[in-house]
């Protein structure tokens, strides 16, 4: 085995802290994972990893071994990848919630994979938090504000968002006409992954935002979910317009208080800080930009 491939074991071993799920990962058998770390140990005659019968973890030479590392098979890609004619090719990992993904990310993926042959795509569907480095994801995208990470964002554009209900649950509850009537209203309510609170709803008039925090008799995790509660007349909901655009032109949820509109949300990629950038990930980010960018969104 040559170095740029124990380079990559020892790099996927670190990030999955695990000989057995790196090697699962890079379809080698797990001797070989094993064999290709201490033929490192032994070349460097430094410890690289702390292992115990649970979990394997860097040591301090491990893990500026594991930065070098990823600097150099970066930098080997772009090599490869920097002659004239050749294109990124390998796997692509990309996690996004799935109805985004459905609205803007499938409808041009034909034509990406069309322009890049050899890269392979894979897409994982969630709202939760990622852990890019461990579970291999190359970059994610999640509408919201950010909080502070290790990740670099992007912003790709800002989403409109609407609020809308069923038009049974207006004819229970009355259709306000201000959020000042929204006294005795109730919300499909939204809670947070990452603090399990509900989401308030919210309103903006002359420049100035306000939360509505509703009674729910209903709350979930998942944004279909919630659009689905609200089609049954659940409660009041409040998404982005591109999420309920279909229901919008059939009629089976209407818009409410379209002159308290609330601000658009944004959308963002991000990934992580300390690994360069592959040449496949760039393309993507680059492309998925202007995906965003050519749709009125």
């Amino acid at each position: 085995m040559d170095r740029y491939d124990a380079m990559k074991i020892f790099t996927r071993v670190v990030e999955q802290r695990s000989f057995t799920l790196a090697a699962q990962d890079l379809g080698v058998p797990r001797s070989t994972a094993t064999d290709a770390v201490k033929l490192l140990e032994a070349r460097l005659k430094v410890r690289l990893l702390h292992r115990t019968t649970r979990h394997v973890n860097p040591t301090l030479d491990g893990e500026a071994y594991y930065q070098r590392c990823l600097m150099i098979l970066a930098a080997v890609e772009d090599a490869e990848t920097a002659f004239a004619g050749a294109k990124p090719k390998g796997l692509l990992r990309v996690d996004v919630h799935g109805t985004l993904a459905r609205h803007f990310l499938l409808p041009g993926l034909p034509a990406f994979l069309q322009q890049y042959p050899d890269i392979e795509f894979f897409m994982s569907e969630g709202d939760r938090l990622v852990d890019l480095v461990r579970e291999g994801i190359d970059c994610v995208l999640r509408v919201g504000k950010l909080k502070d990470s290790d990740m670099v964002a992007r912003r790709l554009g800002e989403l409109a968002e609407i609020t809308c209900a069923a038009p049974e649950y207006v004819k229970r509850y009355g259709r306000p006409a201000s959020p000042a009537d929204l006294e005795g209203h109730q919300m499909v309510g939204f809670r947070s992954s990452a603090t399990g609170a509900l989401m308030p709803l919210e309103f903006s008039a002359e420049g100035v935002s306000r939360p509505y925090l509703l009674p729910a008799a209903v709350s979930v995790t998942g944004a279909e979910s919630m659009v689905t509660a609200a089609r049954l007349g659940l409660g009041i909901i409040q998404v982005p317009r591109y999420h309920v655009s279909d229901d919008l032109a059939q009629g089976t949820l209407v818009p409410l208080l379209t002159d308290f509109t609330s601000s658009s949300i944004p959308v963002s990629v991000l990934y992580p800080r300390n690994r360069q950038l592959s040449p496949r990930v760039r393309v993507f980010i680059d492309w998925i930009g202007q995906e965003f960018a050519s749709r009125n969104i």
